[in-house]
């Protein structure tokens, strides 16, 4: 221990506008923002939460309001604090916080002026302010009592025995120098509003099943379950526990789209809008989601998985073997834990992908055929490989038929198309796995997939191919045959 009584010293506190414009840069999306609020309400034992806006252009407002514990003007002050709280300190257990800046750092990504009113049981409302614009003026660390329409505000939180709201009141990073009636302006920030909606349903999806309500715009948010518990066909793997049961594991695979509704499937896409990217992982603390879907940097993300989600659940005091961040939106297992996590996702993977291709295997069995049509096919010349796009390609072989005096022309854009793809980058990034290889149109509409295979089925049947024939040369045409399921869908027009 270093006996510190003669060593000399000197202050080196923080200059005050430079450390928040450094708060401001963490990387908060809207949406990661706007949960860390959220999560406050939470601790504080909130069982209502508005989230609400109102649109004024460069003068819109945004408030979190809730129904908990609430603050005095001693505890405000205290929770106005940049680190409030010391991470290394023991923490209640349902603690969604950890390094007493989320209210702080959420808030200052997203805006240079917010307020929190509080009102406390038995004591009246209050409220302090930070504005980035006095801090920098001032060169201090200090709020200031002053928001706009302060009466409105302290009525809205005075209408409950107790509550706080967070209202933010210079969306710099949204609305500045943006006119009211612009409305493109208007539709750009409501689609932000939707996504927002959209990430608290999934984020907070557990607690909302246990009887948290958070309304958006006076309406009740209805969650999102990743796992979609309840529908028929879902399968679920016996949990794992590690720490000492600490730490819970429980892999699920999803049914197969051929069980699902419309509606059921589209409920799957979740707030992404897409299968794959929902497959993974879902890391949760103390209930509340941290990642959604992500393989954590163990797999690569393939459409063959997106069945599969696993759910893993940690308790607040393991945020530094798990590596989690100040935006609560990254997580990362400890060493110790890889083998037993990467051992139990692989089995989950394998079940998931089995059920993922049952359908396509039951179809070719039931329509089998010897005959295989790639779209791409490997050549050699002068020692060296090339790939070369199949002319005998059912599309293909469609389409230069057809072609009459422009065969030759398409002949040479696909000449130039074969000689210029770009091989060496894409083993590259295969090699280094920086991205995930999509599937062939993975993340796009697929009607493009759905015409073309009935006008294939059409001709075959056309051309004197039995129905059941024709489905099975679909089935064995690149790149049909990811998609079995659109096979029954097919009819003799």
């Amino acid at each position: 221990m270093i006996d510190y009584t003669n060593i000399q010293s000197t202050s080196a506190e923080p200059e005050a506008s430079s450390m928040i414009e450094t708060f401001r840069a963490i990387g908060y999306s809207i949406e990661t923002a706007i949960a860390d609020i959220v999560d406050n309400s939470i601790t504080a034992g909130a069982k209502n939460i508005w989230v609400d806006y109102d649109w004024k252009g460069g003068k819109t407002t945004l408030s979190i309001l809730d129904d908990g514990t609430g603050m005095n003007n001693e505890q405000l002050i205290q929770a106005m604090r940049p680190g409030s709280k010391n991470p290394l300190d023991t923490r209640n257990e349902d603690d969604l916080g950890r390094f007493g800046l989320g209210l702080k750092t959420a808030s200052f990504s997203q805006t240079r002026k917010f307020t929190v009113v509080s009102k406390a049981v038995d004591y009246k409302p209050v409220f302090w302010s930070w504005d980035l614009d006095y801090v920098n003026q001032e060169k201090a660390w200090k709020l200031i009592r002053f928001v706009p329409n302060e009466k409105a505000w302290i009525d809205k939180v005075d209408l409950s025995n107790a509550g706080t709201c967070v209202i933010w009141w210079d969306l710099d990073r949204l609305t500045q120098d943006v006119r009211e009636e612009d409305e493109i302006a208007k539709s750009k920030f409501l689609g932000i509003m939707d996504s927002v909606k959209s990430h608290l349903s999934m984020v907070f999806h557990r607690y909302m099943n246990e009887g948290l309500k958070i309304y958006f715009r006076d309406r009740l948010i209805t969650p999102w379950d990743p796992f979609m518990i309840g529908v028929d066909g879902l399968q679920t793997k016996p949990e794992t526990r590690l720490e000492e049961g600490r730490i819970k594991i429980k892999g699920f695979i999803l049914p197969h789209r051929s069980k699902l509704s419309p509606e059921q499937y589209s409920y799957g896409k979740g707030p992404k809008d897409s299968w794959t990217s929902h497959q993974g992982f879902y890391v949760y603390r103390n209930r509340r989601l941290l990642v959604a879907g992500d393989w954590l940097g163990l797999f690569k993300r393939e459409v063959h998985y997106d069945l599969c989600r696993i759910q893993i659940d940690l308790p607040n005091n393991f945020d530094d073997d798990w590596q989690i961040d100040i935006k609560k939106s990254i997580a990362r297992p400890p060493s110790r834990f890889r083998e037993q996590i990467l051992a139990l996702a692989k089995e989950v993977r394998n079940q998931a992908v089995e059920v993922y291709r049952h359908k396509g295997k039951v179809l070719k069995r039931k329509l089998a055929s010897d005959e295989y049509f790639p779209f791409w096919e490997e050549r050699t010349r002068h020692g060296k490989r090339f790939y070369k796009i199949n002319r005998k390609h059912p599309l293909l072989d469609d389409l230069l038929s057809k072609s009459g005096e422009l065969k030759k022309d398409i002949e040479k854009v696909i000449q130039f198309i074969e000689e210029t793809i770009p091989v060496p980058l894409i083993t590259l990034q295969e090699s280094e796995n920086e991205k995930p290889h999509g599937q062939p149109f993975e993340g796009i509409d697929h009607n493009a997939i759905k015409e073309t295979m009935q006008k294939l089925f059409n001709g075959f049947v056309f051309s004197g191919l039995s129905i059941e024939k024709a489905k099975a040369r679909i089935l064995n045409t690149e790149p049909y045959n990811f998609y079995p399921e659109y096979i029954e869908f097919l009819i003799n027009e």
